[in-house]
């Protein structure tokens, strides 16, 4: 088992059968691919190559958190990540990429795995992400309060009534 900073297995120096490697993520790692999503967290990602000939089966495993915006009060909350994937690779004359397989060029053999841990980092995270209730900036829930119900009174008092319902109005209904 081998631990290190970078994402890259040097596929050519595999021995066959199954070999586990360790990266540890940290804020480089997330500056590193220049996202805007995330920029902050501590995850530990297990890499699991199966080599079957030129053939290479990869599963990688990742826990820890990171760092998002709360979409209510704007502040960093931490989101915990569980996340899994599954890669298949194979050597060629050239770089490519088809779906979950990649082809690497045989004359390199090194595959840099760090995008496709990202995907599923990106992919684990809920589409809303908001802090636990009574958890948010209350300055800023404040705010938002103040001006929801200053927004809404104004929606009221400019709405006209159409004049064909307004006659309606004038309507009592007996239950």
């Amino acid at each position: 088992m081998e631990s290190s900073t970078t994402c890259q297995i040097d596929l050519k120096a595999l021995e066959q059968g199954r070999s586990i490697f360790e990266f540890d993520l940290d804020d480089a790692f997330f500056r590193s691919l220049e996202t805007a999503e995330v920029q902050h967290g501590q995850l530990k990602t297990t890499v699991t190559v199966n080599r079957t000939g030129d053939c290479f089966d990869i599963d990688f495993h990742t826990v820890g958190s990171v760092a998002v915006p709360c979409d209510l009060c704007l502040d960093d909350m931490e989101q915990p990540i569980a996340a899994d994937g599954r890669l298949a690779a194979r050597f060629g004359d050239s770089y490519a990429e088809e779906d979950d397989l990649v082809t690497v060029a045989e004359d390199e053999g090194i595959l840099d795995v760090a995008w496709f841990v990202y995907e599923s980092i990106a992919l684990s995270i809920p589409i809303r992400h908001v802090h636990a209730p009574g958890k948010c900036n209350p300055a800023m829930i404040g705010m938002l309060e103040a001006h929801a119900a200053a927004r809404s009174s104004e929606d009221k008092a400019e709405r006209p009534v159409d004049p064909r319902w307004a006659a309606l109005s004038d309507l009592k209904l007996e239950d």
